[in-house]
């Protein structure tokens, strides 16, 4: 078994990123290492659970760690207080203390409930992230964001919490359906649009391996992902600046959820690919990059499968109204002023603060508006 190690560097709040095929066998160990005789409670969804829980269970008892297990319902709308409180009334029937360890294995939601819980359960305790959808490996299980959703917009109540190990099996996507690995293909491309045109470039070309096979296509799409992701967390933890550029289409890709009432109609990822080229549409309306770049940008998410279009996501009711007032909802929004990542060109992105709603609001009219 081959494995790629990288380090988030935040002093005390440090982990380790494990990446490649198989790991998740070798997850007993690397959490035994860290919290040894400890108890681990584990939470994951019924899909998941079926395919992979075992697999875990095993890697724990090869090294005498005594483990619980919290199976939930899948899908995004399992980011309630609801599923919070009952999540939580678990940990404390099973009376998870201080020293023992919270796992996620799942995918983003069950990353972001479980960090969560963790985060508040008794003021705090550790979690490892074991993330099992290619989105989650490259993306969400990597920076410490936790958070449920509320009707006025997604990941609104929620805090900073990092975990202490994070286990990618690429193998394990080998389970996930197209569409999943499609949607997480977006946030691998996000990448190298905000800030690495090689990468993009190379990501464009090996769209159809990274999701295909866990081969060394996918094990360096990840490897990559993380690290870039790891650099910007580690120069802004909390989303004070930079940060804030990981964010690239996810004003309007939060906006789209929302109007689709976070049903599963629309995977985040694909949120994302149409939320990036309205991000580009918009930049290249304002003069900010290059004619044209939009158009490729587009190009890239459309060969992979992924919707770049209104006309593309299921009809959802939504008008112009609706997503502006949701996107000023949007947690970067100051002052009800929108706040949106745009680009000078591929792998030039910045923030901008106080955007001026008007060509938002044409954009989105025109963008609106279905054959």
């Amino acid at each position: 078994m081959s494995a790629e190690r990288l380090r988030v560097d935040l002093g005390g709040r440090a982990y380790d990123i494990l990446v490649g095929a198989g790991v998740l066998a070798s997850a007993g160990m690397e959490i035994a290492a860290l919290k040894r005789g400890r108890r681990v409670f584990i939470v994951s969804d019924d899909n998941v659970a079926r395919l992979h829980l075992a697999a875990l269970t095993r890697a724990l008892d090869a090294v005498g760690l005594t483990h619980v297990a919290s199976v939930l319902p899948p899908g995004e709308a399992t980011k309630s207080f609801g599923l919070l409180e009952q999540l939580i009334g678990q940990m404390l029937d099973a009376n998870l203390d201080r020293n023992d360890l919270v796992v996620a294995l799942g995918g983003g939601v069950i990353g972001d409930l479980a960090g969560f819980a963790a985060g508040i359960v008794k003021r705090g305790v550790d979690y490892i992230q074991i993330p099992t959808t290619l989105l989650a490996q490259v993306d969400s299980s990597v920076g410490g964001k936790t958070a449920i959703d509320m009707p006025q917009g997604k990941n609104l109540v929620g805090l900073f919490h990092q975990p202490c190990l994070v286990v990618a099996d690429t193998q394990v996507l080998d389970t996930l359906p197209a569409r999943e690995m499609r949607a997480g293909y977006a946030e691998i491309l996000k990448y190298g649009l905000i800030s690495d045109a090689n990468f993009a470039q190379w990501a464009a070309a090996h769209a159809h391996a990274i999701m295909s096979e866990a081969g060394p296509a996918r094990t360096r799409a990840v490897v990559d992902s993380c690290r870039m992701k790891a650099r910007v967390v580690e120069a802004d933890e909390r989303e004070a600046g930079q940060r804030a550029l990981l964010n690239l289409g996810h004003t309007f890709a939060h906006a789209i959820e929302a109007c689709a009432g976070y049903s599963g109609k629309v995977l985040h990822g694909e949120a994302v690919a149409a939320g990036c080229c309205l991000a580009f549409d918009l930049s290249e309306q304002l003069k900010l990059c290059p004619g044209g770049t939009a158009a490729r940008v587009r190009g890239w998410f459309s060969a992979a499968g992924l919707p770049t279009r209104f006309a593309d996501l299921p009809e959802m009711g939504a008008t112009e109204d609706d997503l502006v007032e949701l996107m000023k909802q949007d947690k970067k929004a100051s002052g009800g002023k929108l706040t949106l990542v745009l680009a000078r060109g591929i792998g030039q992105a910045f923030v901008e603060r106080h955007v001026d709603e008007v060509p938002v609001r044409a954009l989105l009219r025109v963008a609106l508006r279905r054959p």
